[in-house]
């Protein structure tokens, strides 16, 4: 059989078998993949490049509760005291305090001996506690969460707000230890208490602005991640934890006043077991540092969250 013979073979079985066969029809899009008339996401230019987005941060709440609830578990995973931890902190300082300045150098509470100095010290080491645990974990939350800020679009702010927010539980944990301490020696409480859920806002507020700040600044200078215990440290020896403002000479009262911490662990000791009034003026002074630092960190924030990526 010739060449040509053999094609014609091959085209007259190819009819054959593809006689009867309709062609495939065109695909139909379905109703379900049609276009949405309102679109799903709207991509605007911002109002102002320094405003922070309340209404995204709300918007990603959830994932807020999850990163609050990753740091608690991530900081106390395969530990053999697992939270225990939260009490151990300051409980081992306050014995510390009370064996060394209590006992052998003397130190009174300066609150009329009505409270021994065992609360006293306690009643200074639980706010900075917080404040010193909230602006190390906030202000390392953008470098130690590297992987997400590169990879993922959120609202970079939630990184510090979780951070400081995870804190919040450790605060509540050992407010019930100093309250067992309180029934065990035998000290009331007075109508200053109900001034105590500001004092918690107000001490938050602090943390939350130092570590936002500190945040952002230690993307960019890494040596921010060194020298912020070193700070911290000497920051604790300036706050009236130790010792009482009393001692102090009265002309130098108004230098530790400047301490934005001084207001805030003299009112939790006013509020828990104070019966005079409160020092205004120093509690005057930490809102004015904490409404500062919380402008100063969010104008700092926004204006380098665009490179966070790039660097980080």
């Amino acid at each position: 059989m010739t060449t040509s013979n053999r094609a014609k073979a091959l085209d007259a079985a190819t009819a054959r078998t593809t006689q009867g066969v309709k062609p495939l029809p065109e695909p139909q899009p379905s109703p379900t993949q049609a276009l949405p008339e309102v679109p799903l996401v709207v991509i605007e230019p911002k109002r102002s490049s320094l405003a922070l987005d309340l209404r995204e941060i709300w918007a990603h709440r959830e994932l807020l509760y999850f990163l609050m609830w990753r740091d608690v578990k991530v900081r106390y995973k395969q530990t053999a005291l697992g939270v225990a931890w939260v009490v151990l902190q300051p409980l081992l300082m306050m014995i510390i305090f009370t064996l060394f300045f209590g006992k052998l150098a003397g130190i009174q509470s300066g609150l009329d001996g009505r409270v021994p100095y065992p609360l006293f010290a306690y009643a200074g080491l639980l706010p900075w506690t917080f404040f010193s645990s909230a602006v190390g974990l906030s202000g390392n939350s953008l470098v130690n969460s590297a992987s997400l800020v590169t990879k993922v679009y959120f609202p970079r702010l939630i990184l510090p707000l979780a951070a400081v927010g995870a804190v919040l539980l450790d605060l509540a944990i050992s407010s019930c230890v100093l309250a067992a301490m309180m029934a065990y020696w035998r000290v009331g409480v007075s109508a200053n208490l109900l001034m105590l859920p500001v004092l918690v806002l107000l001490l938050t507020a602090l943390a939350l602005g130092a570590g936002t700040l500190l945040s952002a600044l230690n993307v960019k200078y890494r040596d921010i991640r060194i020298a912020l215990p070193f700070a911290l440290q000497i920051w604790l020896f300036a706050s009236p934890i130790i010792y009482p403002t009393s001692m102090l000479p009265e002309r130098w009262r108004w230098v530790m006043a400047l301490n934005p911490m001084t207001g805030v662990i003299e009112g939790f000791r006013a509020a828990l077991y104070g019966r005079d009034g409160f020092d205004w003026p120093s509690l005057a002074v930490s809102a004015a540092v904490a409404l500062a630092l919380l402008a100063c960190a969010a104008f700092t924030f926004k204006r380098m969250e665009k490179g966070f990526a790039d660097i980080v």
